[in-house]
């Protein structure tokens, strides 16, 4: 993958980005240049399996596919890969999600990229029309939820150690700081 990337000249397509195929790394495009983020931590790993975990079930029961890290297309030139999302019914095996069925992503933020997820995707996912964004903060295991109102996130939940985020929608979960972040 790295020969195809150096040798590359101008932004990239999306046929181009697709024809990379699995990567080492976390390979995201927007706009034509791709974003490109190191293997994940353990901690990462750990946050993102309890957390599937307390999903899984409640998705089954709304009727919703959960999947991790994914190609999400959120429009012409973005593809990110979130860590989760809650989907509709969807064909298993396309390379990318569309974002109108997408129900609820999730990002578990890593200290070097905060910003791409608290801000750049924050934007693109709403702009999307993803109903819900769900924040998992690695170090302090905050959670956020946020909800989209008239094309932009609005915070509709938070919970720290000790607290309890309870989601109602687009599934019913309870999900406890504590049980996530070690």
């Amino acid at each position: 993958m790295t020969a195809a990337v150096f040798n590359h000249e101008g932004p990239w397509s999306e046929e181009e980005y697709l024809a990379l195929g699995e990567t080492q790394q976390r390979v995201e495009l927007f706009d034509g240049s791709l974003h490109v983020t190191p293997a994940l931590t353990p901690r990462h790993q750990r946050i993102s399996r309890r957390l599937g975990n307390i999903l899984e079930t409640a998705s089954e029961a709304a009727g919703l596919e959960l999947l991790e890290a994914v190609n999400v297309r959120l429009g012409p030139g973005r593809i990110p890969i979130p860590d989760l999302v809650l989907t509709n019914p969807i064909d298993l095996d396309e390379l990318t999600i569309e974002a109108t069925d997408v129900q609820l992503v999730c990002e578990i933020i890593s200290p070097s990229n905060a910003s791409t997820d608290k801000v750049l995707k924050m934007h693109y996912y709403a702009a999307a029309g993803i109903g819900w964004y769900l924040l998992v903060e690695q170090e302090t295991g905050t959670l956020r939820l946020y909800r989209r109102q008239n094309g932009h996130y609005v915070e509709a939940a938070d919970a720290k150690r000790g607290e309890v985020l309870e989601l109602t929608e687009p599934v019913r979960a309870t999900i406890r700081p504590e049980e996530l972040v070690p």
